[in-house]
């Protein structure tokens, strides 16, 4: 499969893994990786750009094939040693960098200058065009329908991709909602030239997650995760639970909610302890509507040799329609 996005990237098929907090390793990455896609380490889940650069020789160690890290740049009061992650990334030779949040503009001159190409996440097509202007050279643009934040304008990934693919001149890759060959193929038809997963990721044999956490979003619907920090304008899509009922419910009360009010609820050691130990109500676990199409733990390689088949079939059945 060639599209621009496999020509920037240096990959076989244009499926990304997206960055993921407490997921993003080097077992999962070199993985993806290793099955032809682009595989991603989360920057922020080392707890130092020491640790970082470390995780990054334990990943090329497990694959030769290109992979990249994911930077999320936040608003925080006490926001972590930024660019000290970033010197992490070019020092130890990575080529691609996944950024989020907030734009990257202050780091673009520097990445450029030392060829790391740059897919900068976002969720609406105004942002993405400021991103263009800044000089990333992809979006990757993020449906409703997806865990993490998808922004405040409600817009999934039917309309965004489409208007995202007319606006800008750079690569698009459609991320949110996508967990088969089905959605690829829907992507491509829309304008996108790859696609980001990372719910669907999660239920992989290589995951660095509990298997019960694994089973969990298996046995889950689409129906199965909730919208939290809707009241304080930072919206986030995680798998619904008993941490998640209480942060919507506390966000409901009569007059108001403030962070500090659901702050113990929402720590991130909390969301990672749960993660490792299985307890699935322990913290918040973030996932997004794909979980309703996800019924296996394949290995990363079976799941990509799978994508790409069921994309082309579609693909191919979509021309015959037309050819009628």
């Amino acid at each position: 499969m060639k599209t621009r996005i496999t020509d920037l990237l240096g990959i076989r098929f244009p499926i990304i893994q997206g960055g993921m907090q407490w997921v993003g390793r080097a077992e999962l990455a070199s993985a993806v990786s290793n099955a032809g896609g682009l595989g991603v380490l989360t920057a922020l889940t080392q707890p130092t750009a020491d640790a970082l650069a470390q995780e990054i020789v334990r990943c090329r160690a497990m694959t030769d094939k290109p992979f990249g890290v994911n930077l999320t740049i936040l608003p925080s009061a006490n926001p972590p040693p930024y660019a000290e992650y970033l010197d992490a990334i070019i020092e130890s030779g990575v080529k691609v960098i996944e950024t989020a949040g907030n734009s990257p503009k202050e780091f673009i001159e520097k990445l450029k200058r030392n060829g790391v190409k740059i897919v900068h996440k976002c969720a609406s097509v105004r942002h993405a065009l400021s991103a263009e202007r800044n000089g990333v050279d992809a979006v990757s643009i993020d449906g409703f329908e997806c865990a993490g934040h998808p922004g405040e304008d409600d817009v999934p990934g039917l309309v965004l991709i489409p208007l995202a693919a007319r606006a800008l001149k750079i690569p698009v890759i459609a991320s949110g909602g996508i967990a088969d060959g089905y959605g690829m193929a829907a992507a491509l038809s829309l304008g996108a030239e790859g696609v980001n997963m990372g719910t669907r990721f999660c239920a992989t044999v290589e995951a660095p997650l509990h298997e019960r956490i694994k089973q969990r979003l298996v046995g889950a619907s689409e129906r199965d995760t909730q919208l939290i920090f809707r009241s304080l304008r930072n919206t986030a899509r995680v798998l619904k639970n008993a941490v998640s009922d209480e942060v919507v419910a506390t966000e409901r009360r009569p007059g108001g909610c403030a962070f500090e009010d659901i702050r113990h609820l929402v720590a991130g050691r909390r969301g990672h302890d749960a993660l490792q130990t299985g307890e699935v109500d322990a913290g918040l676990v973030w996932a997004g509507q794909v979980v309703g199409l996800i019924d296996d733990i394949p290995t990363c390689e079976a799941l990509l040799a799978r994508i790409v088949s069921q994309c082309r079939e579609r693909l191919t059945a979509a021309v015959s329609l037309a050819a009628a």
